[in-house]
């Protein structure tokens, strides 16, 4: 079942690459001139699949669906909090500089753009660090497992 699984899964990924690269989502004139608010079109783009996705979503929470793992389907709800305004921030700020955000690195990489790397890098420096920082704190917002707690106490 995994294995299909992860077929299933990378035929949708290699599908949400291809729709990336036809918008050109990965190109970095697009989304600078997205944020300097010369390019609308990316916002609705993104608009149109939150418009989309959130309806069904909250149909099939309702109607009790069943996920491809056999578990029913619970979305995750958490009110704003301070940690979410910060990692916001510093994710559009390095949005901005990069270009470029997780998905959209990958098609850069595929395309052969070398810079993709860079980007990639300070992705996964990014997660050490949110990964380092929440060891030292309790996160339990409804969003995330309590992480601070647990890998506290597996350690003697």
């Amino acid at each position: 079942m995994n294995r299909r699984l992860n077929i299933v899964g990378g035929l949708f990924g290699a599908a949400f690459g291809f729709v990336l690269a036809a918008a050109q989502l990965h190109e970095y004139d697009t989304i600078h001139r997205m944020l300097r608010f010369d390019e609308p079109d990316v916002f609705f783009l993104m608009g149109s699949a939150i418009a989309t996705s959130l309806p069904l979503l909250w149909l099939l929470e309702r109607r009790k669906a069943r996920t491809l793992y056999g578990g029913q389907l619970a979305l995750s709800r958490s009110k704003p909090e301070r940690h979410h305004l910060v990692g916001g921030a510093l994710f559009g700020m390095g949005w901005a500089v990069a270009g470029t955000c997780p998905a959209p690195a990958l098609v850069m990489l595929s395309s052969g753009a070398a810079l993709a790397v860079v980007a990639i890098v300070g992705l996964f420096i990014g997660l050490h660090l949110r990964d380092r920082h929440a060891i030292r704190m309790v996160v339990g917002d409804g969003e995330h497992r309590e992480i601070g707690p647990v890998l506290e106490s597996a350690t003697p």
